[in-house]
Protein backbone atom coordinates (compact mmCIF):
# COMPACT_ATOMS: atom_id res chain seq x y z
CA UNK A 1 0.00 0.00 0.00
CA UNK A 2 1.17 3.26 -0.57
CA UNK A 3 0.13 7.07 0.42
CA UNK A 4 -0.14 9.02 -2.63
CA UNK A 5 0.21 12.63 -0.87
CA UNK A 6 -1.71 15.34 -3.18
CA UNK A 7 0.01 19.05 -3.07
CA UNK A 8 -1.41 22.37 -2.61
CA UNK A 9 -2.88 23.22 -6.51
CA UNK A 10 -2.55 19.14 -7.47
CA UNK A 11 -4.85 16.29 -8.02
CA UNK A 12 -3.79 12.89 -7.91
CA UNK A 13 -5.65 9.36 -8.60
CA UNK A 14 -5.34 5.97 -7.01
CA UNK A 15 -6.96 2.52 -7.10
CA UNK A 16 -6.96 0.07 -3.71
CA UNK A 17 -4.56 -0.53 -1.80
CA UNK A 18 -3.25 2.29 -2.40
CA UNK A 19 -4.67 5.59 -0.03
CA UNK A 20 -4.91 9.11 -0.72
CA UNK A 21 -3.79 12.01 1.35
CA UNK A 22 -3.36 15.99 1.45
CA UNK A 23 -2.27 18.57 4.06
CA UNK A 24 -2.93 22.27 5.51
CA UNK A 25 -6.87 22.29 3.91
CA UNK A 26 -7.31 25.54 5.41
CA UNK A 27 -9.60 27.59 2.43
CA UNK A 28 -8.42 25.14 0.14
CA UNK A 29 -11.26 22.56 -1.14
CA UNK A 30 -10.13 18.90 -1.10
CA UNK A 31 -12.68 16.73 -3.32
CA UNK A 32 -12.54 13.21 -3.63
CA UNK A 33 -14.34 11.31 -6.66
CA UNK A 34 -14.71 7.81 -6.38
CA UNK A 35 -16.28 5.08 -7.46
CA UNK A 36 -16.77 2.48 -5.61
CA UNK A 37 -17.43 -0.73 -7.89
CA UNK A 38 -14.02 -0.04 -9.47
CA UNK A 39 -12.20 1.72 -6.62
CA UNK A 40 -10.78 4.11 -8.62
CA UNK A 41 -10.18 7.89 -7.07
CA UNK A 42 -8.78 10.61 -7.63
CA UNK A 43 -7.99 13.70 -4.73
CA UNK A 44 -8.14 17.78 -5.86
CA UNK A 45 -6.37 19.97 -3.44
CA UNK A 46 -8.35 23.31 -4.72
CA UNK A 47 -7.06 26.98 -3.93
CA UNK A 48 -8.98 29.29 -5.51
CA UNK A 49 -12.13 29.05 -7.28
CA UNK A 50 -12.33 30.49 -10.94
CA UNK A 51 -9.06 30.66 -13.38
CA UNK A 52 -10.44 33.74 -14.90
CA UNK A 53 -9.14 35.64 -11.70
CA UNK A 54 -5.07 35.30 -13.47
CA UNK A 55 -5.03 34.68 -17.42
CA UNK A 56 -1.49 34.17 -17.16
CA UNK A 57 -1.66 30.95 -14.53
CA UNK A 58 -1.56 27.75 -16.64
CA UNK A 59 -1.76 25.45 -13.51
CA UNK A 60 -4.99 23.96 -14.26
CA UNK A 61 -4.92 21.85 -10.60
CA UNK A 62 -5.08 25.36 -8.56
CA UNK A 63 -8.93 26.56 -10.14
CA UNK A 64 -12.51 24.49 -9.18
CA UNK A 65 -13.79 25.55 -12.83
CA UNK A 66 -10.70 23.83 -14.16
CA UNK A 67 -9.24 21.23 -11.79
CA UNK A 68 -12.57 19.13 -11.17
CA UNK A 69 -13.10 18.60 -14.93
CA UNK A 70 -9.43 17.83 -15.34
CA UNK A 71 -9.75 14.96 -12.82
CA UNK A 72 -12.80 13.54 -14.25
CA UNK A 73 -11.66 13.23 -16.63
CA UNK A 74 -8.06 11.53 -15.78
CA UNK A 75 -10.61 9.28 -13.67
CA UNK A 76 -12.50 8.69 -16.91
CA UNK A 77 -9.19 7.28 -18.52
CA UNK A 78 -8.76 4.41 -15.78
CA UNK A 79 -12.33 2.80 -17.08
CA UNK A 80 -14.53 4.92 -14.84
CA UNK A 81 -17.71 6.56 -16.29
CA UNK A 82 -18.50 9.98 -14.70
CA UNK A 83 -22.03 8.31 -14.24
CA UNK A 84 -20.60 6.20 -11.63
CA UNK A 85 -18.83 9.12 -9.92
CA UNK A 86 -19.98 10.54 -6.29
CA UNK A 87 -18.04 12.95 -4.56
CA UNK A 88 -16.97 14.19 -0.81
CA UNK A 89 -15.45 17.77 0.00
CA UNK A 90 -13.56 19.03 2.99
CA UNK A 91 -12.13 22.60 4.03
CA UNK A 92 -13.07 25.77 2.48
CA UNK A 93 -12.44 27.10 6.21
CA UNK A 94 -12.49 30.82 6.95
CA UNK A 95 -8.84 31.15 8.06
CA UNK A 96 -8.59 34.82 8.80
CA UNK A 97 -11.42 37.27 10.59
CA UNK A 98 -12.06 39.60 8.27
CA UNK A 99 -13.67 43.08 8.46
CA UNK A 100 -15.46 43.08 5.29
CA UNK A 101 -18.66 41.84 4.71
CA UNK A 102 -19.66 39.08 1.99
CA UNK A 103 -18.23 35.38 0.68
CA UNK A 104 -14.86 34.77 2.05
CA UNK A 105 -12.36 33.05 -0.22
CA UNK A 106 -12.81 29.01 1.70
CA UNK A 107 -16.88 30.13 1.40
CA UNK A 108 -16.07 31.21 -2.78
CA UNK A 109 -14.17 27.81 -2.93
CA UNK A 110 -16.87 26.13 -1.43
CA UNK A 111 -19.53 27.39 -3.50
CA UNK A 112 -17.52 27.33 -7.06
CA UNK A 113 -16.76 22.83 -6.25
CA UNK A 114 -20.20 22.82 -5.69
CA UNK A 115 -21.28 24.04 -9.09
CA UNK A 116 -18.56 22.32 -11.12
CA UNK A 117 -19.90 19.24 -9.50
CA UNK A 118 -23.58 20.04 -9.80
CA UNK A 119 -22.79 21.10 -13.64
CA UNK A 120 -20.33 17.51 -14.16
CA UNK A 121 -23.74 15.61 -12.45
CA UNK A 122 -21.67 14.54 -9.56
CA UNK A 123 -23.52 13.79 -6.92
CA UNK A 124 -21.75 14.52 -3.31
CA UNK A 125 -22.88 12.42 -0.42
CA UNK A 126 -20.68 13.67 2.27
CA UNK A 127 -19.06 16.92 3.17
CA UNK A 128 -16.86 18.37 6.13
CA UNK A 129 -16.48 22.22 5.49
CA UNK A 130 -16.40 26.11 6.46
CA UNK A 131 -15.74 26.56 9.63
CA UNK A 132 -12.37 28.59 11.00
CA UNK A 133 -9.62 25.44 11.29
CA UNK A 134 -7.85 23.37 8.94
CA UNK A 135 -8.01 19.69 7.97
CA UNK A 136 -6.11 17.39 6.80
CA UNK A 137 -7.83 14.49 4.69
CA UNK A 138 -7.07 11.06 3.70
CA UNK A 139 -9.30 8.79 1.55
CA UNK A 140 -9.54 5.46 0.69
CA UNK A 141 -10.49 4.13 -2.75
CA UNK A 142 -11.64 1.11 -1.37
CA UNK A 143 -14.05 1.75 1.20
CA UNK A 144 -14.78 5.22 0.04
CA UNK A 145 -13.78 6.54 3.61
CA UNK A 146 -13.12 10.16 3.73
CA UNK A 147 -11.01 11.00 7.22
CA UNK A 148 -10.92 14.07 7.78
CA UNK A 149 -8.35 15.26 10.27
CA UNK A 150 -8.00 18.75 12.53
CA UNK A 151 -5.56 19.08 15.12
CA UNK A 152 -8.24 20.62 17.76
CA UNK A 153 -11.38 18.98 16.44
CA UNK A 154 -10.47 15.44 16.22
CA UNK A 155 -11.43 12.73 13.15
CA UNK A 156 -14.13 12.65 11.46
CA UNK A 157 -14.97 10.05 9.30
CA UNK A 158 -17.09 10.77 6.57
Amino acid sequence: MSLIIVGISDYKTAKDPDKLITYALGSCVGTCLFDGVTGVAGLSHILLPDSSISKSDKNIMKYADTAIEALVCEIERHGVRRAQLKAKIAGGANMFATQFTGMNIGERNVVAVKEQLRRLGIRIVAEATGKNYGRTVEFNPKTGAMIVKSVLHGVQIL
